[in-house]
């Protein structure tokens, strides 16, 4: 019998790394201070009554080509090695993998972000995604810089890629096996072996949808932020709220190794239950016969 497979999938900014991607490096090479870009973004946002995401895609193209800087996906993949992330970010993904592999079940961890993904590919972290969703962008075929979005992930949009992932449906545009009708046992990964860890507000549309098809849900905090997330368990919207910390013995790994734990233990009874069903029909049908 196949191994049960867990799905755990994150946000990226403020949820694996201390703030928005383009705040590490991106924005400084153009001479600004992160307030002033994303000011410059909100502006253009509302002046052309554009999708959030779409416009701060948009000034990444603009302010680059004002500033000579060639946009390119190798120079976007460059910025990726500068990210700061949370504490014990970095060995989470093996410990969680050892973990699950003493209890008979496989990780895998996913991405879905409304930030750049040629950033977060460029990122040390980023061998240990089996997929990664962000907003991405088509580039001129002579001078390799930048010309239009080709993928902007807003946050409802975001909730997609929750079914993709239990589909299999990987590839983005791959529509036809997205929109099939997959009976829950044939899925790649069922919903109540799904979670969703993000940093709150801008993930609620999918900590929602998983907690209520069944799989858990994680809002993580910084200190000076609690009071934001905290309403989203009293509302009913996640499972649960952690400080965003991923080190050996913290909160976080203990409620995703409880999670992981349960999740396998209830796998095991089905397919147990699953046996003994198919033994009886066996023995029912031998019966007959006789």
């Amino acid at each position: 019998m196949a191994k049960t497979t867990i799905g755990i999938m994150y946000d990226f900014d403020k949820t694996l790394c201390t703030t928005d991607m383009q705040n590490y490096d991106f924005i400084k090479r153009l001479g600004m201070e992160p307030e002033e870009f994303w000011a410059m973004a909100s502006v253009n946002t509302k002046k052309n009554s554009m999708d959030k995401i779409l416009s701060y895609m948009y000034v990444m193209i603009r302010e680059c080509k004002k500033k000579g800087i060639p946009l390119t996906e190798e120079y976007l993949n460059s910025l990726g090695g500068n990210i700061t992330y949370y504490r014990g970010v970095q060995t989470w993904f093996d410990r969680i993998n050892s973990f699950a592999e003493t209890l008979g079940v496989t990780v895998e961890h996913y991405i879905i972000s409304s930030g750049t993904k040629e950033i977060i590919e460029g990122s040390s972290i980023a061998k240990y995604f089996k997929k990664i969703y962000g907003c991405k962008f088509i580039y001129d075929t002579v001078t390799k810089e930048a010309i239009w979005p080709a993928m902007a992930i807003n946050y409802t949009q975001k909730t997609q890629y929750i079914f993709r992932i239990s589909k299999g449906a990987l590839d983005e545009v791959d529509e036809e096996k997205l929109n099939m009708e997959i009976k829950d046992e044939r899925r790649a990964i069922q919903y109540r072996n799904m979670i969703y860890i993000g940093d709150g507000l801008t993930d609620i549309p999918c900590m929602q949808l998983l907690k209520d098809k069944g799989g858990k849900s994680i809002a993580l905090y910084q200190p000076q932020y609690i009071d934001k997330v905290l309403p989203l368990v009293d509302d009913g919207r996640v499972n649960y709220v952690c400080a965003a910390d991923y080190s050996t013995n913290s909160n976080l790994e203990k409620i995703v190794k409880l999670m992981i734990e349960n999740m396998a233990m209830i796998e095991t009874l089905k397919n147990k239950e699953e046996r003994q069903l198919q033994n009886f029909t066996k023995l029912l049908g031998e019966k007959n016969d006789n």
